[in-house]
């Protein structure tokens, strides 16, 4: 349905005067630490939150069997109990819309150091027009976005004239398994938001990711002796370095890939975490580093897998020591393909229009060079999902912290969206 001009008015005002009581929620959904494998409490919240609402409600954990076997996934080597994913179904009277899926993930990543922050980061709080703590950027402000949306046009009388999902899932930090598996567990429209931070703009396309773990073994001896032993962990800098290379040819490659071409380093390797050796006075017979990389949309990540593992074996074959005992590499984690959202669709030119009214000014999009859960519902869903969320500084470092008049602008969309994509009935 055409929005009219009174109803976007009326619509815009509704959503800011219930953002009070959207920022409380936040605060409250934020105090959850829903790190990896601690997921479930913070999903209760949102259950029940969303139960109160009036939603069907869906809560389950992942079976990997159920997904491993779908292109989409990704190995992992922890275990499962807690990674449970939410979903809440709104469904009319009489189907005359589109339908919608509205995701977001409740996992958050580790807050490194604590005397590093600010204030504690499962602690929100304000500041101006800052919320501040870990995950209320990434992405708890945008889950909050969504469930807000629909309460202002519930507030007016309203519910969306087809069946709109809100899901609430886990992994996406680490694999992207949480929306696969809802995904395969059915839920699925006619297009998707999912409300990152991504500084009030649309995302066209953002790279795939690889994690992977690489493990050398030395040789260990008394230090007094270390000229005949051999150093696992200065081995393992011969490799970073080797991968280092790997890195900068791929980046070579971008000119290759649409969207890709303007950007300076659209691939990036980082090596998170290093462990190695177990005495001060002993050569070091290990070492262990984790490493994630980014491949371009279209690039399968078997074979990307594959050119790491030759890399870093040509790299071991100039390396005497390490010619003879190559370093084993396990693929740990995201094993995800990119995607482009590709341009002109009606669910863009909605959000488009919607964004118009909420910021008076047209939506921009960008290139990211960042895991995102849209991947599953373009490749393996055929749905349009709109990456679109609000303006964020420090995610994934200390002081995280989310702009609140953004967020603000962000539900408007959302809501307005929703009114024209899905329609609206009568409560």
């Amino acid at each position: 349905m055409s929005l009219s001009p009174e109803l976007t008015r009326r619509i815009l005002a509704e959503v800011a005067a219930g953002f009070e009581e959207q920022i409380a929620f936040t605060e409250a959904l934020g105090r959850y630490p829903s790190l990896r494998g601690q997921e479930h409490t913070a999903q209760d919240f949102l259950h029940d939150a969303l139960k109160t609402r009036g939603y069907a409600m869906d809560r389950w954990a992942i079976d990997v069997d159920e997904i491993k076997h779908h292109p989409g996934f990704s190995p992992v080597t922890v275990d499962y109990s807690n990674a449970i994913n939410v979903v809440g179904a709104l469904r009319p009277r009489e189907e005359t819309g589109r339908s919608l899926v509205l995701n977001g993930h409740i996992d958050v990543v580790p807050t490194g150091p604590l005397e590093m922050w600010s204030a504690p980061p499962f602690e929100p709080h304000r500041d101006g027009d800052w919320l501040y703590g870990r995950g209320v950027a990434d992405m708890k402000a945008g889950i909050a976005a969504n469930v807000f949306a629909v309460d202002a046009l519930a507030r007016l009388g309203y519910r969306p004239a087809a069946t709109l999902y809100q899901q609430s899932v886990v992994e996406e930090e680490c694999t992207g398994n949480g929306a696969l598996a809802a995904l395969l567990r059915g839920y699925r429209a006619d297009a998707a938001i999912i409300p990152e931070p991504v500084d009030d703009k649309l995302v066209r396309a953002n790279t795939g990711v690889l994690w992977f773990r690489v493990r050398v073994q030395g040789v260990p001896v008394h230090v007094r002796e270390a000229g005949s032993g051999a150093n696992a962990i200065e081995a393992a800098y011969e490799l970073i370095r080797g991968l280092r290379e790997l890195e900068a040819a791929w980046n070579a490659r971008k000119t290759d890939h649409r969207y890709f071409e303007e950007l300076d380093h659209p691939i990036n390797f980082n090596v998170g975490k290093i462990a190695g050796g177990d005495w001060a006075s002993s050569v070091p017979a290990w070492c262990e580093f984790d490493c994630r990389i980014a491949l371009y949309p279209g690039e399968k990540p078997a074979e990307a897998a594959r050119e790491i593992e030759d890399h870093l074996r040509q790299v071991s074959e100039s390396i005497p020591f390490l010619a003879n005992n190559p370093p084993e590499i396990v693929f740990n984690g995201f094993f995800a393909e990119g995607y482009v959202l590709e341009e002109g669709s009606e669910a863009e030119g909605t959000l488009a229009r919607a964004h118009l009214s909420s910021y008076s000014a047209p939506m921009q999009s960008f290139v990211s060079p960042a895991y995102l859960d849209g991947r599953v519902f373009v490749i393996y869903g055929d749905t349009p999902c709109m990456v679109y969320g609000p303006v964020s500084e420090a995610i994934h470092g200390f002081d995280e912290r989310v702009s609140l008049s953004s967020v603000k602008r962000i539900t408007g969309t959302i809501a307005l969206f929703i009114a024209e994509w899905c329609g609206l009935e009568e409560i």
